[in-house]
Order: structure tokens, then sequence, then C-alpha cells
């Protein structure tokens, strides 16, 4: 079992299932693969609400994230919820020792009801500290604001170029999530240092769905840790979570 490829997930839990390591496990369990474990922090959450964050220290989140790779053959990381800048820090430090294990970085910075999980002063630790040390950071127009000090891009162009400058001064895959835009296509943009742009479209479906985002870099961590390539990754991750959503039409 040791032996089997696995996902490292470095998130929080929901005690709904809506999202968070529920989510994450039911995802690369779909895709074949076996997960492990590093819990950042304990929520009491509903559908509608976050009630309550119980944070993980950040030596036992970075402890548990050695555990596992000294446990299981590690091919890939998803990360997500982190909450502190210490957490961040000690994250990035694990992640900084296994350079050749691509991580996908899904920049939780509030809940879907709006509950702030990484406060503001974080996240220029997040951008210094761990970005550049993940494969594919994947921010929707509000985190991407977030992350370039920006207000959220208006139309797809403004949202590419502060995805071209959050990748340019990081040297990190940036996915642009074009799921808070408007239109009848649902856009995402991978941009890559020194690479042209790739468009991923589908069809824009009516209504919502908590954990999209954790579904999404879930899908994409668990296709490189296949051994896909980045772009194949996104193409794979975006149809998955389509076809999810479809079938709940």
């Amino acid at each position: 079992m040791a032996m089997t490829p696995h996902v490292l997930i470095v998130a929080g839990s929901d005690s709904s299932g809506g999202a968070g390591i529920a989510r994450d496990i039911e995802i690369v369990s779909a895709f074949g693969l076996r997960s492990c474990l590093a819990v950042t922090a304990v929520t009491v959450q509903t559908h509608s609400a976050v009630e309550r964050i119980e944070q993980m220290p950040p030596e036992l989140i970075a402890a548990q994230m050695r555990a596992a790779f000294a446990a299981n053959t590690v091919a890939a990381v998803k990360i997500g919820m982190l909450g502190t800048a210490a957490a961040i820090e000690a994250v990035g430090s694990v992640l900084a020792s296994n350079p050749q294990i691509p991580a996908v970085l899904d920049p939780v910075l509030a809940s879907t009801s709006g509950r702030v999980l990484l406060e503001d002063d974080a996240i220029d630790t997040l951008r210094r500290d761990l970005i550049p040390v993940c494969r594919l950071v994947t921010p929707n127009l509000i985190e991407l604001a977030k992350l370039t000090g920006s207000v959220p891009a208006p139309d797809q162009e403004s949202a590419g170029r502060q995805g071209e400058k959050l990748s340019g001064s990081v040297g990190t895959a940036v996915l642009v999530k074009g799921g808070h835009a408007q239109g009848a296509q649902a856009v995402d943009v991978l941009l890559q240092p020194n690479r042209p742009a790739a468009r991923f479209e589908a069809p824009r479906l009516p209504g919502g769905m908590r954990g999209t985002g954790c579904m999404l870099s879930s899908a994409i961590a668990a296709s490189l840790a296949l051994g896909v390539s980045l772009e194949g990754s996104v193409r794979s991750g975006k149809q998955y979570v389509f076809d999810i959503i479809a079938r709940l039409q």
C-alpha cells in the first residue's frame, strides 16, 4: 500500500463534508489514488456558515507532512486552507525539502459564506514563502486580486494581466479561474513563465456548488500524480468538475 502513489492533502476539515479534506479525498479516490493527510484546521461548518475554527499548531502541520512523506510514495501535494502565516511558513519549509514533488495550491482566503479563512497580513507570506515552491496556484478572481494587490478584474483581459503579474513575480504557474466572472462560457486561463497562455472553456452552468475550488485543485493534483502534464492535468480537472456539476443540474 505504501508504494501506491499517494496525494498528500494539506487542508482543513469541514464538518459538513461540502469542502476541505472530505472533498479532496473523494476526488483523489475517483482518480484511483490514495490520500494521506496533514490537517491544518478543524472547522465547525454547515453548508451556509462557518461557526468555529481551531487552527493546528504549525509544528504539528509540518510533522504530519513529514510523516506522510516518510510513510508513503507521495506523487503530488494538494494544499488548501492554511489560516495563519506561521502555518504557511511551516508548509513551505517542508515542500522546499521535497522539490521534486509537484504541489497545487488552492489559495483559500474566505469561505463561500464569507468567513475570512486567511488574514490579510498572511497574504505576503503566502506569496513569498509558499507560492514559489508550488507547481501551480489556482486563484479565483477575488483571490487573484488579493494576491496581486489589485481590485477584482472586471474582464478576462484584466484577469489575464493580473495572472501574468503574479506568475512572473513568483515563477509559478497560475490558473486564473473564471467561475466568478460573467458570460455564457466559464473560461480558465493557465499562465506560465515564458510560455503562451492556455485557455480552457466550458459552458457556464446555472446555480452554484460548494467545494468546487477544492475539487478542481485536487483533480489537478491527482492527474499530476499520475504523470500527466500540467496543461493536461488542468484540462482533465476542469472537465471532471464540470461533469460532476452537470450531473447535479
